[in-house]
C-alpha cells in the first residue's frame, strides 16, 4: 500500500554535517542497509561533487540491494552562466548511478542578489535547467527549495516564481525548506497551504531545529498537505540539528495516523535509533521522545502508583510500541509503588502488603540523602532489598584490609593494590598492579575471588563515572562512583560514596561482584 507520508533521511549528507559527527564509508553503507530494513522511502547517501569519500560510498552502493528505500545523490542547480551539460557537479551526480537526485536551488532574492550574485532571472534558468536535465536522464528529482520560507516572507511572488521554475521542468517534488530553523509551525503551515493552493506537483518539508521547533514545523507542513518530510536520526545535523525523524515517525502513524514507514518496524525504533548512535560513537540520549530510556521513566511516588493501577495515566503510548520500556527510578521521591515495581523488575517477589517494605523504601531515602543513587545502580539496590527481605541473608565475602599505592619513576608510573579477603574460614591475600588505583584495586580483588567463584572470570567493568556530590568543600568533598558491569549477557549498575574516591570505588567494586553471585 502507498504510505500517505513518504520519509527522505538525511542522515548520511545532513546528519554529517553536525559538530561530531564524522562517518566511514563502511559506516554509511551499514546505516543505509539498516534504514532500508526499516522501511524509509528515500536515503541521502551525500554530495558526490563535495568530497572522494562520497563518490566511494555511491561506487560501493551500486553494488548494494535495496529491498525498501531508493537512493538519492544530492548536490546543487547548475552554477551561474554555465551550460548545465558542461557543470562538472551536475554531471557527478549522474555518475553516482542513483534512481533518485536531489538538488537544492534559491528561493530567498537576498541569497540570489547577495550569495549567487546573479540575476533573478538567471537563477530560475539554473533551477529550470538542471531539473529538465536530470529528468532528460531518467531521474526521479527532489528539488529542494532551499530558504523557502524566508525568502517567501521576503518576497513572495518571487519564491512562488523558484517553486513553479522546478515543477515547470519536471520535478517529482519540491521540498519547501526552513534553512534557518528560525519559522514557528504557524508560519510553517500557512505557507505550505499557500505553496499546495498554486503548484500541481507533490510537496515535501525540511527543517531545522535552530528554534527547538524542527519536529513541530514538519508536522505543521504535513497538517497543511505535505505528503513528504525530510529528517534525520535522532536529528543529527548542522548547527543544531534537524528535524529528528525518530520523533516524527511515531507522530505520524500514533497521532496523525497516517501511513508512512511499515507498522511492523516501529518496535524497532529504539532498536534503529541507538544503533546510528552507536555507529556515530555518540551516547545515546536518555531523554529522547519516544526511544530514551527516560522518556517513560517515572520517579514521583504519586506517578508511579498510578502507573501500577493504570498505565496510561502517565504514559501516552505503550512504550512497547516503539521498542521501548517502563523504567521505574528509585530515589527520595519514591514510594511505596516505586519499591515495588522496581523490585519486581529485578525479581523479588515484593507487594504493597510486605511488612519490610516500609524499612526499604526509609532505608533508600537516607541513603539518597547521603549521596547514594540507584537509578542508574539496579545491582546495589538488589543487594539492599535482598538483605531487608532474609535476615539471614549475608555477603559472599568480606575485605578485611586493602592497600593501593603509587610510585613513578622516570619511566612510568606504576599503580599497586593489596587487598586481603575473607571467604567464609579462608583467606585470600592477593596483590596486582593497573593502570591507576581503582584498576588495580579491581584486579586484586578479581585475583583474590576467582579462586573461590570462577563465574567472576566472566565480569567486566564497562563503565566508571564519577561525580563530585558537594564541591564547595574542595578536595575533601563526597564522591559518588557509578560502576556499569556486565557478565556479556546482562547489565548492571552499582554505585559507592566516600569522601575518598578509593573508598567509593570500592564499594561500588565489591556490590558489582556480590551482585553477580547473587543473580544464579
Amino acid at each position: 500500500m502507498k504510505p500517505q507520508v513518504e520519509i527522505y533521511d538525511t542522515t548520511l549528507r545532513d546528519g554529517s554535517q553536525g559538530e561530531g559527527i564524522n562517518f566511514s564509508v563502511a559506516d554509511k553503507l551499514r546505516i543505509a542497509e539498516k534504514l532500508d530494513s526499516f522501511g524509509v522511502h528515500y536515503i541521502e547517501g551525500g554530495w558526490p561533487g563535495s568530497n572522494p569519500k562520497d563518490i566511494e560510498f555511491f561506487a560501493q552502493a551500486k553494488k548494494k540491494k535495496f529491498k525498501h528505500a531508493r537512493l538519492a545523490a544530492f548536490g546543487s542547480t547548475r552554477k551561474k552562466n554555465t551550460p548545465v551539460e558542461l557543470d562538472d557537479q551536475v554531471r557527478l551526480l549522474l555518475a553516482a548511478g542513483t534512481p533518485v537526485v536531489t538538488i537544492y536551488g534559491k528561493t530567498s532574492m537576498l541569497h540570489v542578489k547577495e550569495v549567487l550574485r546573479c540575476t533573478p532571472e538567471e537563477n530560475l534558468a539554473m533551477i529550470g535547467d538542471t531539473v529538465k536535465f536530470l529528468k532528460d536522464h531518467g531521474k526521479f528529482v527532489v528539488y529542494d527549495a532551499e530558504h523557502a520560507f524566508d525568502g517567501f516572507k521576503l518576497n513572495p511572488e518571487y519564491a512562488l516564481a523558484t517553486w513553479q521554475a522546478a515543477e515547470k521542468a519536471g520535478a517529482d517534488f519540491v521540498v519547501l525548506c526552513d534553512t534557518n530553523g528560525g519559522c514557528l509551525p504557524n508560519e510553517i503551515g500557512a505557507i505550505t497551504k499557500f505553496a499546495l493552493g498554486k503548484l500541481n506537483c507533490k510537496l515535501g518539508i525540511h527543517t531545522h531545529d535552530d528554534s527547538g521547533v524542527g519536529v513541530a514545523n514538519a508536522l505543521a507542513a504535513l497538517d497543511a498537505g505535505a505528503v513528504h518530510v525530510q529528517g534525520t536520526i535522532n536529528g543529527y545535523g548542522e548547527r543544531t540539528g534537524n528535524c529528528n525523524l525518530i520523533s516524527v515517525i511515531p507522530l505520524v502513524h500514533f497521532k496523525q495516523k497516517k501511513t508512512c514507514v511499515p507498522a511492523k518496524s516501529l518496535p524497532k525504533l529504539k532498536e534503529l535509533s541507538m544503533f546510528v548512535d552507536e555507529v556515530a560513537n555518540l551516547r545515546h540520549n536518555p531523554r529522547l521522545p519516544w526511544v530514551g530510556s527516560a522518556a517513560f521513566a517515572h520517579k514521583g511516588g504519586t506517578h508511579v502508583n498510578a502507573v501500577q493501577k493504570l498505565a496510561s495515566s502517565y504514559e501516552h503510548i505503550n512504550p512497547g510500541l516503539v521498542g521501548n520500556e517502563r523504567n521505574i527510578l528509585i530515589s527520595d521521591l519514591a514510594g511505596r509503588s516505586n519499591i515495588v515495581m522496581k523490585a519486581q523488575e529485578l525479581g523479588f517477589k515484593l507487594t504493597n502488603e510486605t511488612p519490610e517494605l516500609k524499612p526499604i523504601l526509609d532505608r533508600i531515602k537516607e541513603l539518597e540523602n547521603a549521596g547514594y543513587e540507584y537509578e542508574a545502580a539496579e545491582g546495589s539496590l538488589a543487594l539492599l532489598i535482598s538483605a531487608a527481605l532474609d535476615k539471614k541473608f549475608a555477603p559472599h565475602f568480606n575485605i578485611e584490609t586493602y592497600h593501593v599505592s603509587m610510585r613513578h619513576d622516570q619511566k612510568e608510573s606504576i599503580c599497586e593494590a593489596t587487598v586481603r579477603v575473607r571467604v567464609g574460614d579462608q583467606v585470600s591475600h592477593t596483590v596486582a598492579e593497573g593502570d591507576g588505583p581503582v584498576n588495580a584495586l579491581d584486579g586484586a580483588l578479581r585475583r583474590a575471588l576467582v579462586k573461590f567463584f570462577p563465574k567472576l572470570k566472566a565480569i567486566e567493568l564497562t563503565d566508571y563515572k564519577v561525580r563530585i556530590i558537594n564541591g564547595a568543600t574542595g578536595t575533601a568533598a563526597k564522591t559518588r562512583v557509578l560502576i556499569e558491569s556486565s557478565d556479556g549477557k546482562r547489565e548492571w549498575g552499582t554505585v559507592g560514596v566516600s569522601s575518598n574516591i578509593i573508598e567509593a570505588s570500592l564499594q561500588a567494586l565489591v556490590d558489582s561482584l556480590e551482585y553477580a553471585l547473587l543473580k544464579k
